[in-house]
């Protein structure tokens, strides 16, 4: 016989609260200490955590180490937990002062003794990951006297304090052909300097690789070089409007028959100053420090095209000046960004008119001509270097507006004048700014 069992109590219909109660606690009891259903907050809480934890992972590994918050309270706890140390020993564990374990661990010598306010994070991890420097970050200009350097080691000054940049600018104006042991000693000096760094000095230029030394990028201006002999003449005779007698102070030794002596007659009758090797002037700070770099010919004119080609980064031509700086502020943007602006600003306009060289004339035409033939080999390079330029400009997309050369009696007629005058001479560079050599580095 079958029971029937929808009549007995426990299947009945007519179950109490208290029975179905107790029937889903037995039914359930081990598995209510899970919890297995969540409230929108508790998810909500939960998520945003997750997504801290993986924006604060990508952090640190895209910074090369944790966040400075995170940094400072560790430092934090390592200061607290300083205040008092505690040392395991036997079973128990004793509390010491901070002042009293620091006696003990005098003779330790090999257990490292922290100060207050160091962190161990670098005792943990290992040292954090290097600055990530700018490229290039070594930058050498061997600047060409009387070729606008003094115009653009001024507006290296107020760019480095922009940018946070070393500008060391050297105050050695006169040597510039140095033995193999200077070299040596003013390479490593130049790649002690923290980088990023940009060097400046009259030298010739430097083979760095020679001796398995980095090699730096190299930059440079020049000018047209009957120009540029013309202004180095009178400056060093008569300077600047600045004052009619800083050029006694410059040329003590220099008598006044030297001092007067007509150009011209300077020129056609072969005074040392008028000739080579003395007008031979450009072309040695590009071919470098060999002997051979000073004897005008072939030979140093092509090695001094080689290391154009293969060391530096850009040569410009005072002729075309803004557009020098423009193309440094586009190569070099750590260092020349917004150099423009502050070369067409009127207070540095200020400063340019006062630096024009007085008593400035053209010599005659048969001088000119005379002076040219001696710089034929200064004019192919210039020539060399004008041309590269333009093809940088209109890789750019920069339009040039100068004229090609013309070698023509007019043309050398017109040299003062198509040539805007620079600031003119490197040795009155610390006059300029009063403050320069509280941040400036003189090697």
């Amino acid at each position: 016989m079958m029971k029937n069992f929808s009549s007995s109590p426990l299947h009945s219909n007519n179950q109490t609260p208290n029975h179905i109660r107790e029937r889903n606690n037995r039914k359930y009891g081990l598995l209510s200490a899970i919890p297995l259903r969540f409230s929108l907050r508790g998810y909500g809480f939960c998520m945003a955590t997750l997504f801290f934890f993986c924006f604060g992972s990508l952090f640190y590994q895209l910074n090369g180490g944790p966040p400075k918050i995170l940094l400072d309270i560790r430092q934090y706890l390592d200061v607290f937990g300083k205040n008092h140390w505690s040392i395991k020993m036997g079973t128990g564990r004793l509390f010491t002062h901070k002042d009293r374990l620091a006696r003990q661990l005098v003779s330790y010598p090999l257990v490292h003794k922290l100060r207050r306010g160091e962190s161990t994070y670098l005792d943990d991890h290992g040292p954090p990951a290097p600055r990530v420097l700018p490229f290039p970050s070594q930058v050498v200009y061997n600047r060409v006297g009387k070729c606008g350097s003094r115009t653009v080691v001024i507006l290296l000054r107020l760019l480095a304090e922009k940018h946070q940049f070393n500008l060391v600018s050297s105050d050695i104006h006169n040597k510039t052909r140095l033995t193999k042991h200077e070299q040596v000693d003013l390479m490593k000096n130049i790649s002690n300097i923290p980088q990023p760094f940009l060097y400046t000095r009259h030298v010739h230029f430097l083979n760095f690789t020679r001796f398995r030394i980095e090699q730096p990028v190299y930059i440079n201006i020049i000018r047209d070089p009957i120009n540029r002999f013309l202004s180095n003449y009178f400056f060093r005779r008569f300077g600047d409007w600045r004052g009619e007698q800083n050029h006694l102070i410059r040329t003590p030794g220099m008598k006044d028959d030297e001092r007067y002596l007509d150009i011209n007659v300077c020129i056609l009758e072969n005074y040392p100053e008028c000739s080579n090797p003395r007008v031979f002037y450009i072309i040695p700070y590009f071919c470098g420090q060999h002997p051979q770099c000073r004897e005008p010919g072939v030979w140093a004119l092509e090695r001094a095209k080689q290391n154009v080609l293969e060391n530096y980064l850009i040569v410009g031509i005072l002729e075309e000046l803004e557009d020098v700086l423009l193309l440094l502020e586009r190569l070099l943007p750590h260092y020349f960004t917004g150099v423009l602006n502050i070369y067409k600003s009127p207070d540095y306009r200020k400063m340019g008119n006062m630096t024009g060289t007085v008593r400035k004339h053209t010599p005659t035409l048969e001088a000119l001509q005379v002076l040219y033939h001696r710089m034929r080999y200064e004019y192919e390079f210039y020539n060399f270097i004008r041309d590269q330029f333009h093809l940088m400009k209109k890789k750019i997309g920069l339009k040039s507006v100068s004229q090609p050369t013309a070698y023509s009696p007019a043309f050398l007629r017109e040299l003062a004048l198509r040539t805007p005058e620079p600031l003119d001479e490197d040795e009155d560079l610390d006059t300029d700014l009063e403050d320069a050599n509280s941040w400036l580095v003189h090697p």
